[in-house]
């Protein structure tokens, strides 16, 4: 899409914010006009618009991307998003560790399993680690607690999950990214443990490094996606 206006506003619109370009509504991939209920997520994504280049990328606007799933995708059918998201915790990353080499298995206990612990404390659900390349079936107590997690999440934090949580592969690292227990950075982190220690091993990847760099940009505005609907 090639810039077309000069000036991008926001303006009061039944109770919410509408986002202007040059008077005219912005409007979503289904049509709809791009309004949201916080005026903080309003002008950020009015100043995105406004910081775009002049042949626009999705890139550019990743507020907009999330809103648009969040108003023409989610909120129709959000159950369908929960139940998405409840199965990454059926199959949650920080429950699968390594056998061996024993550096690693000490790294991913160090790092992962304090963030199992924090589930258990938050949320009641006490997800059970594994080993090797035996699936673990995460008991219905456990699946009912993350449900009942998910559940409170409005249209807008699901949106910001439904991007963190598959960059994340984690169900647990998203709940404590967006509830500010856990730094975008710190999560992603977290999230290529295992990445990371073997480039240490066998040196750097330059594909994968910038894929890594992609997916760190898109959780950190997943997170300043749902920070923007609770300021």
């Amino acid at each position: 899409m090639r810039r077309f206006w000069t000036h991008a506003t926001i303006a009061t619109q039944d109770g919410g914010y509408a986002v202007l370009l040059d008077g005219k509504p912005v409007r979503l991939p289904g049509g709809t006009p791009l309004a949201v209920a916080h005026r903080p997520l309003a002008e950020a994504i009015a100043r995105e618009w406004a910081a775009a280049n002049a042949v626009v990328v999705p890139d550019d606007l990743p507020l907009t991307r999330l809103a648009g799933a969040a108003i023409e995708r989610i909120a129709p059918d959000p159950a369908a998003l929960r139940q998405n998201l409840l199965a990454y915790g059926g199959a949650d990353l920080l429950c699968y560790r390594a056998e061996t080499p024993a550096e690693l298995a000490a790294l991913q206990y160090a790092h992962w399993q304090p963030w199992l612990d924090w589930a258990a404390r938050c949320f009641d659900a006490r997800l059970i680690p594994t080993h090797g390349i035996v699936a673990v079936i995460q008991p219905e107590t456990v699946l009912d607690a993350l449900s009942r997690a998910l559940a409170p999440q409005d249209n807008w934090a699901l949106a910001g999950l439904g991007v963190a949580v598959p960059a994340l592969g984690s169900l647990v690292l998203g709940l404590a990214t967006i509830s500010g227990a856990l730094t975008p950075p710190d999560a992603h982190a977290l999230a290529i443990l295992d990445e990371t220690w073997q480039e240490r091993q066998w040196g750097i990847d330059a594909e994968a490094q910038a894929r890594r760099t992609a997916v760190a940009r898109d959780i950190a505005s997943a997170v300043e996606f749902v920070t923007l609907t609770r300021s």
